[in-house]
């Protein structure tokens, strides 16, 4: 049998898989007992560069055509592979599959996330089309993890919106706070939290491209008196704030800057403050570097924190985690949504790019699923405060905000009406109405 055929076979407990290469008999591997799947390569130069850097090589081979799936998808191939070899699991297929993978020291010194990289790798993603991300986002376009009850059931658009009610009610908002919105995106959730609760928000972004869209619609919306975004790296502000909210931008910290994050932060929010640091996080070790394929063509520069590193570095300047949740499961649910959406619009996003996008973007989102749903994937929200007492003893808070917040974020918008223009008149006597005699 061959090295990559060894290989399989030590990662597959469950399943099988004929792998055909050219110019050789196709091998069966797994125990069977589960689906099955035909792969094959193109050439026989897929099997080496797999071998030399799994992580990598699989991705590049899909992406580039030159490894077929011929009776299923990418996502049922890796499922078949992660999902015998879970997170939890401390077995010899689990440690298979961190070879190949760069460690965050190394990273840490080799790609510091200075203001100029930090701009420069924000726009190698966000700043692609827009008419890509409105394909499989929702309407408001929350690309981070949404917040599911019913997966079964809901819609995206549904548990997106649950997803701002449920980061709203953890800040404990008071109209007229002043709400810092670090890493705004299109403007949605600095959007929600003014229309629900009556706050004045300043997003940040280092997304040119993201920039003008959130303005448009504040704009649009009528409430850009209260609703601003700013193209600024958070590292330069000098005001307070009530409330601080991070959504999804943790993740491109880096964590050589963790301790810098939280002692900005710290600084920017004001003594009685609440923050809420919603983030992909990794269970378990955190000096296990990034994904490979990802690091190179998708998100340059990320790394995804583990729960004690961002404790670790929080504590040091004093900000008291005063809630913890973990969704295990509800970025797999959200990328299955975004997947989905990706397929079915597969003809309009190669016209966009071409197919070698196309498969990479797949491959993006499939992984994705894979990690969230066995591998050490995990989305954290973290709730911090300076003061102990800032915040109720309890979590009942939350709760009653949360129901509020969903029934007020899915009624309309009530319409800004334009002043209208009237021609010159001559001034008539004010009559006093009959309501008023």
């Amino acid at each position: 049998m061959s090295l990559i055929g060894r290989l399989v076979g030590k990662l597959l407990t469950k399943g099988s898989i004929t792998l055909i290469t050219p110019g050789k008999p196709p091998q069966e591997l797994g125990p069977g007992g589960g689906k099955h799947l035909t792969v094959r390569f193109t050439d026989r130069k897929v099997a080496f560069d797999i071998m030399r850097n799994a992580r990598l090589g699989f991705g590049e081979a899909y992406m580039n055509g030159r490894l077929i799936i011929e009776d299923g998808t990418i996502l049922d191939l890796m499922r078949l592979i992660v999902g015998s070899n879970p997170w939890e699991d401390t077995g010899e297929g689990r440690r298979l599959m961190r070879k190949g993978k760069v460690t965050s020291t190394v990273k840490r010194l080799l790609l510091p996330n200075n203001l100029k990289r930090a701009r420069k790798n924000v726009a190698h993603h966000y700043d692609l089309s827009d008419d890509l991300y409105e394909l499989f986002l929702d309407a408001d376009k929350q690309y981070s993890c949404a917040y599911w009850t019913d997966p079964e059931h809901e819609t995206l658009e549904q548990a997106q919106l649950d997803k701002k009610a449920h980061i709203a009610a953890k800040l404990a908002l008071e109209p007229g706070q002043r709400v810092l919105d670090i890493g705004c995106g299109w403007g949605g959730m600095a959007l929600f939290l003014h229309k629900v609760a009556g706050v004045d928000v300043l997003g940040v972004t280092l997304s040119e491209h993201q920039l003008k869209i959130a303005r448009a619609r504040a704009e649009a919306a009528g409430v850009s008196d209260h609703v601003k975004f700013e193209l600024k790296d958070y590292r330069l502000l000098d005001q307070t704030f009530d409330r601080i909210v991070s959504v999804g931008m943790f993740e491109h910290v880096g964590a050589h800057h963790y301790d810098e994050f939280f002692a900005k932060c710290r600084d920017l929010l004001k003594p009685n403050g609440v923050m809420l640091l919603h983030t992909i996080g990794k269970l378990g070790d955190a000096s296990v570097g990034p994904d490979p394929f990802t690091d190179k063509y998708i998100f340059p520069g990320y790394h995804l924190p583990a729960l004690s590193e961002m404790v670790t570095s929080s504590q040091k300047v004093r900000l008291i985690a005063s809630d913890v949740e973990n969704l295990r499961l509800h970025y797999a649910y959200t990328l299955q949504h975004w997947l989905a959406r990706t397929e079915a619009a597969r003809k309009q996003i190669e016209a966009m790019y071409d197919q070698r996008f196309f498969r990479m973007w797949e491959f993006y989102l499939a992984g994705g699923i894979v990690m969230f749903e066995n591998g050490a994937a995990c989305n954290y929200q973290v709730q911090y405060i300076r003061d102990r007492t800032a915040l109720p003893i309890t979590r009942d808070y939350m709760a009653e905000a949360e129901a509020r917040y969903r029934k007020l974020g899915a009624e309309p918008a009530e319409p800004k009406r334009a002043p209208v223009k009237r021609a010159a008149t001559k001034k008539r006597p004010v009559e006093t109405p009959d309501f008023a005699k």
